[in-house]
């Protein structure tokens, strides 16, 4: 019988002071349209902040689930049996693989605000990616997810 809540999942949510930006980016946008009236101006501030938050949550939306049997990155689901072992990175060595480690093949989900990651070598033959790399908060949480899927 399979659980009924997956054992890793994960939204990679936007750092608060983006959403601060946001409401300053309508701001912004209230501050352009003074010289036109109050009305311009409120609507400025409220579409302006509107679509700042509306792009910020976008960007934050990305999950990363290890659910019935596969590993689901943003739009990427790959089963577990595809991959090979997972290795949690942290500081300078995820970084490395970050930038000039990193293969131009390998899935990359990657959020600038997140310092750590997995990396988990892809084994399937006919798949040419060699590896998915993956920001996490959690690094150690995915490595154990993805070794229970793979271990059951």
């Amino acid at each position: 019988m399979q659980p009924s809540t997956p054992p890793f999942d994960e939204r990679l949510t936007a750092p608060r002071s983006w959403w601060f930006l946001a409401f300053l980016l309508g701001v912004a946008c209230a501050l352009m349209l003074l010289p036109l009236g109050t009305l311009p101006l409120l609507a400025g501030l409220v579409g302006g902040t509107a679509l700042a938050s509306l792009t910020v949550s976008s960007y934050g939306s990305a999950r990363i689930r290890v659910v019935a049997g596969a590993l689901v990155a943003g739009d990427a689901r790959i089963p577990v049996a595809a991959l090979g072992e997972a290795e949690a990175l942290e500081g300078e060595e995820a970084r490395a693989w970050r930038t000039y480690k990193a293969d131009t093949r390998a899935f990359m989900l990657q959020r600038s605000y997140i310092q750590t990651a997995v990396r988990v070598e892809v084994t399937d033959p006919e798949d040419p990616t060699p590896y998915v790399y993956l920001s996490t908060r959690e690094p150690q949480a995915l490595v154990a997810a993805l070794a229970a899927v793979r271990a059951a």
